[in-house]
């Protein structure tokens, strides 16, 4: 059987991740029926398509194909593979990697594991250099006149890196650890000549852990008083096993409590704005790590927040990155805030300056909805009594962040028509265009942007299944129907029998199944089977058997109807393969002549075995 843990552990942990639970931690669900519904997040889903079946612990979009079980949907919104899901599921239901299991990972997991050691073990290095270390003098000057505290240092765990480019090196060689571990975690790079050396040497070390807590990477910053050859300010570790920028968020590993509790995540642009933000009360803050705000981070955080405020510096910069990250926010289902800060401030200095009062009264009067900053970003320095063209580019911009937003979590579709209207009636007011105008110019845009989707996905789908002819998709869910029934299609039937890859293989691991003792059930099957776009087809299958009700037809009955529409599935195969020859042209008379007798034997035989009172 595929993957390397067992089935009874895959079991267990299936048995304990409730589907409708997990999908929640990334989207809003709402009940319908026996089930839940989402706004899909693989596709620009305006109307909630993605479905999720707890009876089944099953979920499904019909527009763009996806589904699976808990491990598909982990798999599909983490961009990880079948084992990753796995580990990822048992920690979040507290259940430990059996020892069989961890063994059976192989050299891949282990070397893992000896990752993380390195890393935490260098973070260590570097803490305790800038503690308590001579050379770290200027690290600490900066971070204390920053107004950090000790205790903020200690529990962000920062550090420093000597200018000497082998102060690392030299520590780890006294404990045995090889400088290939510290490259593999991007610690430390080689020259021309091949000499290694500290790839943040002379920089003051932020911490970078992942949600687990665990040790992953770093940020360094130059000191502004010591020279460098490095014209970054700032820079991170480079990607690795352990460190991706663009799915790691700063002090999520701290805050997440705190985000859980509030239903509210800041988002801050710097390392020194979520430690005194965290310093100060608000423990809710995190940053990104040097990289545009990005959809993986916002997924990362609804498992989290209901809302999101993005704290922004109050300078020119800061309201550019605004309107960048803006149509990001309103396309997820999140309700996003932005809050831009006076007199050129970062939040750092406007804590320190004018005290968590002044800043918690900013969050909560002067954080702007999305949609609100966008009209201001847009008709900022345009004349809106005199400049039409300029009024009506204003129009546009806000409109076209409109159109992508979708359903509110718990809104219905007339809220968000009220709410839109409200929005489109104050635009009309500020750009003096008549409201119905831009009503309509609005409905246009959204259907355009339909049409667009629907191209998209017709050109490029994000599931591919392959094509199953009908008699291969029988065959399945008669196999999937009843253990006699499926007995009986492994005794008639063969692997070769199938031309679509996709369904061979399932078809294979059923028949598997079956030799070993373990009836091929649905849920059998679905735990068998690692590869996301088999277990959506498992999906398609089940539900289509369901609805046939194939499991209240007689064994019989099923095989006989399989084995003739198999038949003529095949005369018409043959056919067409002697069709194609005599098409192609260039052969004798004879030959032809033969070929046409074939073809009139061939569609004699097949009528009778399809029709048994025939001839």
């Amino acid at each position: 059987m595929p993957g390397m843990y067992s089935a009874e552990f895959k079991e267990r942990v299936r048995q304990a991740v409730d589907i409708v639970d997990l999908v929640e931690r990334y989207l809003p669900l709402r009940r319908q029926g026996r089930g839940f519904v989402a706004l899909c997040p693989w596709h620009d889903d305006h109307r909630p398509s993605l479905q999720v079946n707890p009876e089944r612990q099953v979920f499904r979009c019909f527009v763009c194909n996806v589904g699976g079980d808990v491990f598909s949907f982990v798999m599909k919104m983490e961009g990880v593979e079948f084992p990753e899901a796995v580990e990822m599921l048992a920690e979040m239901a507290g259940i430990p990697l059996p020892q069989a299991d961890r063994e059976a990972k192989g050299s891949s997991g282990e070397q893992k594991q000896d990752l993380f050691r390195v890393m935490a073990w260098a973070e260590a290095q570097y803490h305790r250099c800038f503690l308590d270390q001579p050379e770290a003098e200027g690290a600490r000057k900066y971070i204390f006149g920053r107004g950090l505290s000790r205790d903020s240092v200690a529990r962000f765990r920062l550090g420093y890196s000597p200018p000497q480019p082998d102060w690392l090196l030299r520590r780890a060689r006294r404990e045995g650890i090889d400088p290939q571990s510290l490259a593999k975690v991007g610690i430390v790079l080689q020259s021309t000549g091949r000499e290694w050396f500290d790839r943040f040497r002379g920089r003051v070390l932020f911490a970078i852990h992942d949600p687990q807590g665990r040790s992953v990477g770093l940020g360094g910053r130059v000191l502004p008083d010591e020279a460098t050859t490095s014209p970054a300010k700032y820079i991170n570790s480079p990607d690795t096993p352990l460190f991706s920028k663009s799915r790691l968020l700063y002090g999520l590993d701290l805050a997440k409590e705190a985000i859980r509790k509030t239903g509210t995540a800041l988002i801050m642009e710097g390392y020194t704005d979520v430690i005194a933000a965290h310093q100060f009360g608000f423990a809710n803050a995190v940053a990104v790590l040097g990289t545009a705000l990005g959809d993986s981070h916002l997924r990362l955080l609804q498992r989290y927040a209901d809302r999101v405020v993005l704290v922004l510096d109050g300078d020119e910069a800061g309201r550019r990155r605004a309107v960048q990250v803006l149509e990001l926010f309103v396309a997820r289902q999140i309700d996003m805030r932005v809050l831009t800060l006076p007199d050129n401030l970062d939040p750092c200095d406007f804590l320190h300056a004018r005290g968590p009062e002044a800043f918690a009264e900013a969050l909560e009067h002067y954080a702007t909805d999305a949609l609100d900053h966008a009209v201001a970003e847009a008709t900022r320095g345009v004349d809106l009594e005199r400049d039409v063209a300029g009024a009506t580019r204003a129009a546009e911009n806000v409109l076209a962040v409109i159109a992508k937003a979708p359903l509110r979590a718990g809104e219905t579709n007339a809220q968000q028509q009220a709410r839109e209207w409200k929005i489109v009636a104050r635009l009309a007011a500020m750009t003096r265009i008549h409201e119905d105008l831009l009503r309509r110019r609005l409905a246009e845009m959204r259907g355009a942007a339909d049409r667009r989707t629907a191209r998209s996905l017709a050109a490029k789908p994000a599931e591919k299944v392959g094509v199953l002819d009908a008699w291969e998709r029988t065959c399945l869910e008669v196999v999937l129907s009843s253990p006699q029934a499926a007995q009986r299609v492994f005794e008639t039937f063969t692997a070769s029998d199938f031309r679509s890859e996709t369904a061979r293989a399932v078809f294979e691991t059923a028949r598997d199944l079956q030799f070993s003792g373990i009836p091929p059930t649905w849920e059998k099957l679905l735990l068998a089977i690692d590869d996301p776009v088999r277990k959506n087809l498992l999906i398609e299958l089940d539900e289509e058997a369901r609805r046939k009700l194939i499991a209240g037809q007689q064994v019989e009955d099923l095989i006989r109807d399989l084995l003739k529409s198999f038949h003529e599935r095949e005369a018409f195969r043959r056919r067409g393969d002697l069709q194609g020859v005599l098409r192609q042209g260039g052969l004798q008379p004879e030959k032809e002549l033969e070929l046409l007798m074939r073809i009139v034997e061939q569609e004699r035989n097949r009528q009778k075995f399809t029709d048994p009172t025939e001839g």
